[in-house]
């Protein structure tokens, strides 16, 4: 149904290193790039994540409230996806681990610009 999100940064460069490294983990890479923003995804695969300047102009903010949750594959992969976040200049929102008793697996942190996230498996 989603078919991409789009965050907000006031340091491009900054940013895309943290995504590439992302994406890499995920087997996928940029799909879109243009002097103001980058699009990650496989056209025709699941939903793809983009980070832009503003168009506005203005500061990129963080929404209050607002999460991008990254389906991983496995636990494994959920546990790599936040070591690879914080080596890239995020930090840690919730240390990856179950989350309930219904097979949640889920790990928490946020980008550079301070985007909200999650990895996580089912089951």
């Amino acid at each position: 149904m989603i078919g991409y999100v789009t965050l907000g940064t006031n340091d491009l460069a900054r940013g895309a290193a943290f995504y590439d490294a992302l994406a890499a983990e995920m087997g996928t890479g940029r799909m879109m790039e243009w002097p103001k923003a980058i699009a990650w995804g496989t056209p025709g695969g699941g939903a793809g994540i983009g980070l832009t300047l503003p168009f506005d102009g203005q500061p990129a903010t963080v929404g209050n409230g607002v999460m991008v949750a990254l389906e991983a594959k496995d636990a494994a992969q959920v546990d790599r996806l936040h070591a690879i976040a914080l080596a890239h200049g995020g930090t840690c929102e919730g240390a990856p681990g179950p989350r309930g008793d219904d097979g949640f697996y889920a790990a928490y942190f946020r980008d550079p610009d301070g985007n909200k996230l999650n990895a996580f498996v089912m089951g």
